[in-house]
């Protein structure tokens, strides 16, 4: 699963790494420690819109940064407390819940981030680490948005939240957790937010074993776990007790 993740780069780089255009209004903040309901930067890519609101099919459609908020609440929900629930959704069932699946073929986004937090059980305690790509590339997690309003308030401004694709994990990653973000490459960008297209089957297969052998796979301080903490230490390799080269290598 993904229950925290980092998003430490300023619009105007993520401008350039996702080619789009910056709609964050100044809302987007440096933050080490994302966690559910937050509002973060997401991509998306849509057609055009006139003055009253209608979408200009036969315009192209403008990739650009948007703020929502982690937690999808369904558009037939009675109130935003649903999203906590639904902070992360099963790629394997998406298209057929109720609550993902109009999202999933008209609504896609991609989560841009610097890379995610786990938690490894050992015993008692939860032993956390964080996964990123050593080159310093955002990883680009697959997800689904969605626009609510109250229904007795139909002129109230959107409230706009997304969910987070997750799949079974693979190589190293499976000694810590059993699920894993879904990590969209680069060469999938445009047909995963193509808003044109509805069927993305094949886009969702998990992440392949050479994308998860190129991530780095570090140990860190566990001031991640409390949600106040939110500095660059939280980024930072730790020491363990057993040397890092034979960390996977467990029975």
């Amino acid at each position: 699963m993904c229950g925290r993740y980092a998003a430490t780069k300023d619009p105007a780089k993520l401008v350039e790494e996702f080619a789009a255009v910056d709609l964050t209004e100044g809302r987007a903040r440096v933050d080490h420690n994302v966690a559910p309901t937050k509002n973060v930067v997401t991509v998306v890519q849509r057609h055009p819109r006139d003055a009253d609101g209608l979408v200009l099919e036969d315009e192209p459609a403008e990739r650009s940064l948007r703020i929502m908020r982690w937690g999808l609440v369904p558009f037939w929900a009675k109130d935003p407390s649903a999203g906590s629930r639904m902070i992360n959704t099963r790629a394997e069932t998406a298209k057929e819940k109720p609550a993902f699946k109009r999202a999933l073929a008209s609504r896609r986004c991609l989560v841009p981030a610097d890379g995610w937090f786990e938690w490894r059980r050992t015993g008692k305690e939860k032993e956390p680490f964080y996964m990123t790509d050593p080159s310093g590339k955002s990883l680009a997690f697959g997800g689904i948005w969605e626009s609510w309003r109250p229904k007795d308030d139909k002129d109230a401004e959107p409230l706009i939240t997304f969910s987070i694709l997750t799949t079974d994990a693979a190589g190293q990653l499976t000694d810590v957790h059993h699920r894993m973000p879904l990590i969209v490459p680069h060469e999938n960008w445009a047909g995963w937010l193509d808003p044109d297209r509805s069927e993305v089957d094949e886009l969702m297969a998990p992440t392949s074993p050479a994308v998860v052998e190129s991530l780095e796979l570090r140990p860190v301080s566990s001031l991640v776990n409390n949600v106040r903490n939110n500095g660059p230490e939280l980024l930072r390799r730790t020491e363990t007790e057993q040397p890092v080269d034979s960390l996977f290598d467990l029975p």
